[in-house]
C-alpha cells in the first residue's frame, strides 16, 4: 500500500473525528453554534479528501469527470462552513460579502451539473498516470478542455478572500484585544490556503501544472487552527466557571463573618423586597424592634409598632427614597410590648431596575435611645436657660428656640423655627452680620461677640443684646448655639445707677455648651473597597468594543483575591477580640505597602490621586499579621484620599517608611487636604467619631486596636503645609520579645 493510500484516509479520519467531537459539543450546548459550523467544515474536508483519493485512482475520463462534479458539493459545504464560523465565532466580517460568497458558491453547482463534464472541465479526453514520490503514480487529465463557467468559481474564491480580510479588519478596528491574534491566525490561514487552492486548481485545469486536484492536506491545517481556537475558548470558559464557583464560596464565608462583625458592632441589618412586599431582619435588628426570630411579621406589622407621631415621617421618607435618589434616612420611636419607647435610626439605599422602578431596599438599624435622651436633656437645659437661646444650622436657619427667645423677639416658636437668623438682625447691620457669620464658620470657636449689638423684634423695634456663640459639630454639619441676653433692662439699670455710682460692675456672662453624641453607625465597606474598585474597572472594560476580556478576567481574579482578603480580615479581627491566635510572621513592610497600592490602584485613579512612595531600603522585618496591617494601610490611604476630595488639583498622597529608631519601623500616610481640627487630633481614633457625612466612625478605632495588638502605636498630626499625616510604628526583630509579651497580655 502506497503512502497516498495511507495519508488521504488518515486526513479523512482526522477530519471526521473533529467533526464528530464538535457535533457532540453542539448537541449538548445548542448555543455553541460555532462548534456546529466547525463540524460542518471538518466533515466537508473529510469528504473532499475521499474524493481526492478516488480522483488520483480514477481509471477512465468519465469516472474522473463524475468525481470532480460531485466533489463540488462538499466544496460548497466547506465554503459555507468557513463563512458561518467566522461570522458566529468572531462576530466580524462584511455581511454582504458573506452572503455573496455563499450564493456564488451555491450558484457554481448549476453549471457544475448542467454544463460540460463539470464546473472545471467541459470535456476530458484522456487520463494518464503521473509518477510521484515513493514510486507511486496518480491519474491526471490530458488534453482536457476547461469549462468557461470555472470563472464563477474563481469569483467565489476572490469573494471569500475579501470576506476573510474584512473580518480581520473589523476585529482590529475594535481596539487591542486577544481576538486580534486569533482572527489573524484563523482567517489568515484560510486566506492563504484558499488562495493557493484556487490558483492550483486553475493551473491544473489549464494545463500549466501537472499534478492532482488535491488541497485537503492544506485545509486540514485550517481545521487544526480552528479547533485550537475553539478548544481555547472551552478551556477559558471552564476556568472562568471554576473561578466564579470559588468566588461564590468565598463570598458566602465572607457574608457569614461579616454578620458576626455587624452583630458585635451593635448594628442591625434589614432589607425589604418592594415588589413582593417581603422583608428580612437580622437577629439583632429584630431585638432592636422588639420582635423575636419566631415572630411572623411584615412591613405592615412593623408600622403598627412605630410611635403614631412618627409613622407619617417614616412613610414620607420611604416614599421619597422610592421616588427620589434612593437614599433613605429616618429616625423614629418604637413602642415595645411593655410600653417602653426606644429610638431607632435607620439608613438605607433603594435598588432600582432598568425602568427605574424600585425593587429592593437595603438598610441598617441603630439604637440611638441614649443619644436622643442626651438631646432631650440638652433641649431641657436650653428651655430652662435664663436667656434666649437659638440653635442655627450651617445655612443660617434657626432650628431650635426656647421660650425666652419668643419673649425677646416677639415671634412664636413655630415662627422662629425655620426662619433665617438674619431676620432678627436690623437691616442696617445685616451686611456686617453676614460677614462676621462667614468668618466665624470658617474658624468656629466658643466666643462672646463683645460688641454693641441689636436684635430686631417682630414689631420692628430694636433691642440691645449681648451674644455668645458656641459651635456644635453634628452629623449634618456645624451648628451654632447662640446665647442672647436682652440688655434693655441692664442698660436701664446702668443709666439709673450712673447717677449714684461712678462705675457699674460689668455683669458676668454665662455660656452653656453641650456636645451631642455623634452617629452610632458602623462603617462596614472598608474591607470591600478593593472589590468595588476592580468591579468598576471590569465594568468599564466590558463597555469597550469588543469587551477587553483579558482585563475583565484580571479584574475578576483581583475581586476573588480581594474578597478572600476581606473575609480573612473580618475573621482575624474577630479572632483578636476572642483572644484567638492570629497568623503572625516576619514581614517586609515595603511589600505590605506595595500590595495595598495594587489593590486600590483603580480607586486612586478614579479619584485623580497620585501616590508618591518614599520607601526606605534595607528596613528590618517586622513581626505581624500581613492582612491586618494591609487593612490598616488601606483605611489610612482611603481616609487621606477622602480628605483631598475638595482639592481641585495636585492631589498627592505620600507614603513613607523609615527606621525611626533602632527597634521601631514607622509608616506614614500624608495628604494635602484640609487637615484635622486641633481638638480632634486624638478623638478621631475613638469609636463612632467621624468627620465624613456618610462615615460611620469605626475605621480608625479598629486600626488602633490592630496596631496596639502588634505592640505598636498609631497617631495623627497636621502638616506644616496643607493636609495631615497619620503614622504608626511597629517593633522590629530586636524587640520581638516585647512584642510577644504584649500579645500575651492582649
Amino acid at each position: 500500500m502506497s503512502w497516498i493510500d495511507l495519508l488521504w484516509p488518515m486526513i479523512s479520519a482526522a477530519s471526521f473525528t473533529l467533526a464528530a467531537v464538535h457535533l457532540v459539543i453542539w448537541l449538548k450546548q445548542k448555543s455553541q453554534r460555532g462548534n456546529l459550523l466547525f463540524a460542518l467544515t471538518a466533515a466537508s474536508v473529510a469528504i473532499i479528501s475521499i474524493f481526492e483519493l478516488l480522483l488520483m485512482r480514477a481509471r477512465t475520463p468519465e469516472e474522473y469527470g463524475d468525481l470532480v462534479r460531485w466533489a463540488h458539493v462538499p466544496v460548497a459545504m466547506l465554503v459555507v462552513g468557513m463563512v458561518g464560523f467566522v461570522l458566529v465565532h468572531f462576530r466580524a466580517g462584511n455581511i454582504y460579502l458573506a452572503a455573496a460568497t455563499c450564493l456564488t458558491r451555491l450558484a457554481c453547482l448549476l453549471p457544475n451539473f448542467l454544463s460540460g463534464s463539470n464546473l472545471n472541465f467541459r470535456t476530458i479526453t484522456e487520463l494518464r498516470t503521473l509518477p510521484v514520490w515513493g514510486g507511486d503514480a496518480i491519474a491526471m487529465p490530458i488534453g482536457a478542455i476547461a469549462n468557461p463557467w470555472m470563472v464563477l468559481g474563481h469569483v467565489n474564491v476572490i469573494l471569500l478572500v475579501l470576506f476573510l480580510i474584512s473580518a480581520i479588519i473589523d476585529v482590529w478596528r475594535r481596539g487591542p484585544s486577544p481576538d486580534r491574534r486569533r482572527v489573524a491566525v484563523v482567517c489568515g490561514s484560510m486566506v492563504l490556503f484558499t488562495s493557493l487552492a484556487g490558483e492550483w486548481t486553475w493551473a491544473v485545469v489549464h494545463g500549466h501544472v501537472r499534478g492532482p486536484l488535491a488541497f485537503s492536506p492544506a485545509f486540514l491545517c485550517v481545521l487544526l487552527t480552528m479547533g485550537y481556537e475553539l478548544g481555547g475558548d472551552m478551556l477559558r470558559a471552564s476556568q472562568l466557571a471554576k473561578n466564579l464557583f470559588t468566588a461564590e464560596m468565598s463570598l458566602r464565608d465572607s457574608e457569614r463573618r461579616m454578620d458576626l462583625a455587624v452583630h458585635a458592632a451593635g448594628v442591625g441589618l434589614w432589607n425589604w423586597d418592594i415588589a413582593c412586599d417581603k422583608s428580612w431582619f437580622s437577629d439583632h435588628a429584630l431585638r432592636l424592634l422588639g420582635f423575636t426570630p419566631q415572630d411572623d411579621f411584615g412591613m405592615a406589622q412593623l408600622m403598627q409598632r412605630i410611635h403614631p407621631q412618627d409613622r407619617g415621617r417614616l412613610d414620607d421618607s420611604l416614599l421619597e427614597a422610592r421616588q427620589g435618589s434612593g437614599e433613605f434616612r429616618c429616625e423614629y420611636r418604637i413602642v415595645l410590648d411593655d410600653g417602653a419607647t426606644r429610638w431607632i435610626a435607620t439608613r438605607g439605599q433603594v435598588e432600582f431596575d432598568r425602568e427605574q422602578a424600585p425593587i429592593r431596599l437595603d438598610g441598617v438599624l441603630v439604637d440611638i435611645t441614649e443619644r436622643k435622651q442626651a438631646e432631650e436633656r440638652f433641649r431641657l437645659v436650653v428651655e430652662t436657660a435664663p436667656m434666649a437661646m437659638l440653635m442655627v444650622d450651617p445655612e443660617g436657619c434657626i432650628t431650635l428656640a426656647n421660650k425666652q427667645a419668643q419673649t425677646l423677639f416677639g415671634y412664636s416658636r413655630a415662627e422662629l423655627t425655620g426662619m433665617s437668623v438674619d431676620l432678627v438682625v436690623p437691616a442696617r447691620l445685616r451686611r456686617a452680620h453676614e460677614a462676621h457669620r462667614t468668618k466665624f464658620m470658617a474658624a468656629p470657636r466658643a466666643v462672646g461677640v463683645g460688641r454693641d449689638l441689636f436684635g430686631l423684634r417682630k414689631d420692628g423695634r430694636e433691642v440691645p443684646i449681648d451674644v455668645a456663640l458656641n459651635p456644635i459639630p453634628m452629623e449634618s454639619g456645624l451648628f451654632v448655639l447662640v446665647s442672647v441676653m436682652d440688655l434693655s433692662e441692664r442698660n436701664r439699670m446702668e443709666r439709673e445707677s450712673a447717677l449714684q455710682r461712678d462705675e457699674l460692675a460689668h455683669l458676668s456672662r454665662v455660656a452653656l455648651l453641650a456636645e451631642l453624641s455623634g452617629s452610632l453607625a458602623h462603617e462596614l465597606n472598608q474591607p470591600l473597597t478593593a472589590i468595588l474598585s476592580n468591579a468598576q474597572a471590569a465594568a468599564r472594560f466590558l463597555e469597550h468594543v469588543p469587551p477587553n476580556l483579558e482585563e475583565v478576567r484580571d479584574g475578576l481574579a483581583n475581586i476573588v483575591e480581594s474578597d478572600k482578603r476581606a473575609g480573612e480580615v473580618i475573621r482575624r479581627l474577630r479572632a483578636l477580640l476572642r483572644k484567638e491566635r492570629s497568623d503572625y510572621g516576619y514581614l517586609d513592610i515595603n511589600e505590605v505597602v506595595l500590595d495595598v497600592l495594587r489593590i486600590i490602584r483603580s480607586d486612586l485613579l478614579n479619584r485623580s490621586v497620585e501616590a508618591a512612595l518614599h520607601l526606605a531600603e534595607d528596613l528590618p522585618r517586622v513581626y505581624g499579621d500581613k492582612v491586618q496591617l494591609q487593612q490598616v494601610l488601606l483605611n489610612l490611604i482611603m481616609n487621606a484620599s477622602d480628605a483631598m476630595a475638595g482639592v481641585s488639583h495636585g492631589r498627592e498622597l505620600s507614603i513613607r517608611t523609615e527606621l525611626a529608631s533602632s527597634d521601631r519601623v514607622t509608616v506614614s500616610v500624608s495628604d494635602v487636604g484640609k487637615g484635622i481640627a486641633a481638638d480632634d487630633i486624638e478623638s478621631i481614633f475613638s469609636p463612632f467619631v467621624t468627620s465624613k457625612q456618610d462615615g460611620l466612625g469605626l475605621g480608625l478605632a479598629v486600626c488602633r486596636t490592630i496596631i496596639n495588638a502588634h505592640a505598636g502605636s498609631l497617631w495623627a498630626a497636621n502638616n506644616a503645609g496643607p493636609g495631615a499625616t497619620v503614622s504608626f510604628s511597629l517593633p522590629v526583630n530586636g524587640s520581638l520579645e516585647a512584642f510577644r509579651g504584649t500579645q500575651g497580655q492582649t
